[in-house]
């Protein structure tokens, strides 16, 4: 059973000898970005952060959104979400898409200068009447406000989810659109009663993203990769400061 147990704990890490590509998802950069630490204990030794509860409900909204835009396309016209925003754009037949939108392989490239293979799964693609590919990002939540714009700091790491996004298709070779759209899902609470149903608010908000940083990240991650011993924690990580202050706590 020790033997399993370890063989499960170490496969899929970084070996620095090993010739073949290593597979880098995007919520791995994201971690990597958070916190080095955190990304080289989890990708060199196999010691991830707790996980957190599965979003089931937020599955399910992206789920029925996927069936909802795929009628659109498959109409070859416009949502109308897209229609009442007066965007330019409808949701795109790439042949591709099935592929791009798995969570275990998603829009891949080989990063040949670092041998590492990025990739993370999109939502959704649409395209605008120059020809230029809309990556699209579903998002769900209940709040009391309005949800506009992306103001909240926290949710960078949204930004940072569409740039990584943009930049892999590009390197796929399409031509992308520096703006993409967040179909973002507001759950009601307002209602009388529940009566087995779960009402939305339903929002588009565009995003300008900007990929540049998105190659020195890549190189500084496989950096962290390599090193001979765990980095140091970011400032604020509260991972890291949990368990420091855990440990200064037993003594």
């Amino acid at each position: 059973m020790s033997e399993y147990y370890n063989s499960q704990r170490t496969s899929g890490l970084y070996d620095p000898k090993a010739q073949e590509p290593f597979k880098v998802s995007r919520t791995k950069i994201e971690l990597f970005i958070e916190c080095p630490r955190c990304f080289y204990l989890d990708r060199r030794l196999g010691i991830g952060r707790p996980p957190g509860y599965p979003f089931s409900l937020n599955s399910a909204v992206d789920a029925l959104l996927k069936k909802e835009f795929d009628l659109s396309r498959a109409k070859n016209q416009a949502h109308p979400l897209i229609e009442k925003y007066g965007v330019d754009a409808k949701p795109v037949a790439h042949e591709n898409l099935n592929q791009w939108r798995h969570n275990f392989t998603g829009v891949q490239f080989l990063h040949k200068k670092t041998n590492l293979l990025i990739f993370g799964a999109i939502d959704d693609l649409w395209q605008n009447s120059k020809g230029e590919y809309i990556v699209v990002d579903y998002k769900s939540t209940s709040k009391a406000e309005e949800i506009t714009a992306l103001d909240k700091g926290w949710q960078i790491g949204y930004k940072r989810q569409m740039e990584i996004y943009q930049w892999l298709l590009r390197q796929n070779g399409l031509k992308v659109s520096d703006t993409g759209y967040f179909v973002y899902c507001n759950g009601k609470t307002d209602r009388q009663a529940f009566d087995a149903k779960l009402e939305f608010d339903i929002t588009l908000i565009p995003y300008v993203g900007n990929d540049s940083w998105v190659e020195k990240s890549i190189i500084d991650l496989q950096k962290c990769l390599k090193l001979k011993k765990i980095p140091a924690a970011s400032p604020g990580c509260d991972y890291c400061d949990y368990f420091a202050t855990r440990k200064k706590a037993k003594g």
